[in-house]
Order: structure tokens, then sequence, then C-alpha cells
């Protein structure tokens, strides 16, 4: 078996991040069906792509037919996330 094959089949955790919020927990807890948490970021603001919890690319949301989809735009900056957390 090559080493090509064995990365092939290892699977890992892709996450997309669209904005992070701090509220306190009795309010999280109090939130119903419908409910909206407002995020740290704008319409037009990347999200991060995120890989075994680790950022590695930003990109942003597109639609194609009746799915959302993301298209990686840049690399990450690990600092800017670390700075935004």
């Amino acid at each position: 078996m090559s080493d090509k094959s064995q990365v092939h089949s290892v699977q890992i955790e892709v996450a997309v991040v669209l904005g992070r919020c701090r509220m306190p927990m009795q309010q999280l807890l109090r939130m119903g069906r419908g409910a909206v948490i407002p995020l740290d970021t704008k319409e037009s603001d990347q999200l991060w792509i995120l890989a075994a919890g680790h950022p590695i690319a930003r990109g942003e949301i597109t639609i194609q037919g009746d799915r959302l989809c993301i298209t990686v735009t840049d690399p990450a900056d690990v600092h800017e996330f670390n700075a935004a957390a």
C-alpha cells in the first residue's frame, strides 16, 4: 500500500465558523425555537474553515440550486483567528 492511499483513507472533521457571540448561559437556556443569536460578523465577512478544530482556510457562502455551499477563498491566518476568540 502506498503512502498516498493511506492519506486518502484518513477522515477528519471539517467545521465552518460563521461568527461568534458571548452571552450569559441563562440567556442561552431561555432561547426557544426561532430565537436569533447575534454574531460578531457582517454579511460581507468571510467565514472560517476549520479542520480538526484548527483554522485552515477562509471562505464565503454560495448557493448552488437548493444547497448551501462554501467556496474557499484564502488560506487561514492562525494569528487572526486566535485574536478574534
